[in-house]
């Protein structure tokens, strides 16, 4: 994802990666789907964190309803 990545707050290059999932609006908050899939590229030395919006597919939004 992010090779060659730089924190812009203060210079470092180590970084850890992650993903989270959160639900959006409507019906998916009423029935807890968590649709909305992001991953994150964090600094290692000051914590700073971008975060980048992942597509999810019909299939995972339907699993995470009967799994929920």
């Amino acid at each position: 994802m992010a090779h060659n990545w730089t924190c812009p707050k203060c210079g470092n290059t180590g970084y850890e990666t992650d993903r989270f999932a959160a639900t959006g609006g409507g019906l998916s908050k009423l029935f807890d789907v968590q649709n909305k899939r992001f991953n994150t590229i964090s600094c290692t030395n000051c914590g700073y964190t971008e975060i980048y919006k992942t597509t999810t597919s019909g299939v995972e939004n339907i699993l995470d309803l009967f799994m929920s």
